[in-house]
């Protein structure tokens, strides 16, 4: 593919990104003018400006396809769809910190979360080993900066410390792994790197090893086995909505990642394809089986974090346009309602102050709208019909069989009876499990109320409704082939 010249066109394509960084200078102003009883309004401007930014992109800034910027990135539709994730996820996000204690009114908060998003999307964009790298390390700073934001919070220090630790690392293994795809071929350019391959002038042994060494650090980004130590620490540790943010955005940038390397640069040889179904399948069944002891509602959400990349590597591992579109879309759905089940974790820990899932005894009589908005999220997470996790797993289920991989998508729905099992044990405490005495109803901020609202609604529209969205998946994974 050739390299388009400059043009000012060019600047329209990266118009998401820039209005990002101007945005997390809006806030950073804010924070430094605004008397502190109003810094309430550093999360409402991060979120309307994010939904601003996604309605400019809309409007302006559709993929073309080319490659642009001296061949660093490629403004193709996957880019575009995975963009539109990212920045929606950091919306939702700053409306749950509104009333979140220690970050709600920090505006280096928003800003250095802001900057996580535009590394997010450069890691879609990157077209090029080295912005790739870039782009990864710009989302992970950001990233271990936001676990451990509440520094007097032991716990979250603590998050703060391990992610960082596992994150250096794999990071590391990462970047000696591109280095390798550079020797062998010469060329950063992932297109390049195809060229090359494709020659047959690199032995297969090398990209065996090089793709080993990517996936370390790209399996850390998406928890996938055995790269998943961190996630159960962290996302118990972590203040909950950058739990919800890291749980959803960073691992969605994390298969952004693996469709940008191993569909544009590796794609010549599919000899790592075996080592990815075996992530897969153990990634499903060791997620689910120890989602099933937990009796903390964040580490079994961690768990549950881990199955779901194994279900999405299914789709991605039978190799065709049916299963990249099956990933997008199965990415799309796991977001909004991952989103979902983490705003009312905010909520009812912030009422009970604790992350007990026994604390979620009688929530349906305390706080019906709030039961119900569990309700939709934990049933779509289980894959139950009409919402958006079912026909997320019968894509990636129908992709696998289309493939040849009948037995993975068999040991792919024995995991979902698995996984039905312990979040329905989740409901049953919050429908049927007796309140405790004295208990009260869980106060709903109209910002939490609008965000699960709108969370809720689109768990429903992504289900009954999938066809269009699916249509833009299957335009995303079209692009990439």
């Amino acid at each position: 593919m050739s390299i388009a010249a400059f043009h000012p066109a060019h600047l329209i394509a990266i118009l998401p990104e820039l209005a990002l960084v101007a945005l997390a200078g809006v806030v950073m102003t804010m924070d430094v003018a605004l008397a502190e009883n109003r810094k309430r309004l550093l999360g409402l401007t991060t979120a309307v400006g994010s939904f601003v930014i996604i309605a400019l992109a809309l409007l302006f800034s559709q993929p073309t396809g080319e490659l642009i910027w001296g061949g660093m990135i490629r403004n193709d539709m996957a880019a575009f769809v995975f963009r539109l994730v990212f920045i929606f996820s950091g919306a939702i996000t700053a409306l749950l910190s509104l009333d979140v204690k220690g970050v709600a009114h920090k505006g280096d908060y928003y800003a250095i979360m802001l900057g996580a998003v535009v590394g997010m999307c450069f890691m879609a964009l990157a077209a090029d080993v080295i912005m790739l790298y870039l782009a990864v390390e710009t989302a992970g700073i950001a990233g271990y900066v936001l676990a451990g934001y509440v520094h007097r919070d032991d716990r979250s220090a603590e998050a703060g410390l391990k992610y960082f630790l596992f994150g250096a690392a794999t990071s590391a293994v990462m970047l000696y792994g591109l280095s390798l795809l550079y020797g062998f071929t010469g060329e950063t350019n992932l297109n390049a790197i195809a060229t090359v391959l494709a020659s047959g002038e690199v032995a297969l042994a090398a990209i065996v090893v090089t793709a080993v060494l990517i996936v370390v650090g790209v399996g850390f980004k998406m928890a996938a086995v055995p790269f998943h130590f961190w996630a159960p620490d962290v996302y118990e540790g972590a203040p909950t909505p950058v739990t919800a943010f890291v749980s959803t955005a960073s691992k969605t940038a994390g298969f952004a990642v693996l469709m940008r390397v191993f569909i544009t640069g590796l794609t010549a040889s599919g000899a790592w394809l075996p080592m990815l179904v075996a992530l897969a399948a153990v990634s499903m069944t060791l997620g689910n089986l120890l989602a099933l002891a937990q009796t903390n509602i964040k580490r079994l959400l961690a768990y549950s974090s881990i199955a779901h990349a194994g279900y999405a590597l299914v789709a991605f591992v039978a190799y065709s346009e049916l299963g990249m579109a099956a990933t997008v879309y199965y990415l799309m759905a796991y977001v909004v309602t991952n989103l979902a089940a983490f705003g009312v974790v905010i909520l009812v820990a912030r009422s009970a102050g604790s992350d007990e899932i026994a604390r979620y005894a009688g929530m349906s009589r305390r706080s019906p709208y709030l039961a119900l908005a569990m309700l939709v999220a934990f049933l779509s997470l289980a894959g139950m019909p009409p919402l958006a996790g079912f026909f997320g797993k019968f894509y990636v289920f129908a992709a696998a069989v289309n493939a040849g991989l009948v037995w993975l998508a068999f040991v792919g729905v024995l995991n979902a009876i698995v996984g039905l099992y312990y979040y329905l044990a989740v409901l049953k405490v919050v429908y049927v499990s007796p309140a405790p005495e004295g208990a009260a109803a869980v106060d709903v901020p109209r910002a939490y109320g609008f965000a699960l609202a709108v969370l809720s609604v689109g768990i429903i529209l992504l289900g009954t409704a999938s066809a269009p969205w699916f249509g833009w998946a299957l335009r995303a994974a079209q692009g990439l082939f």
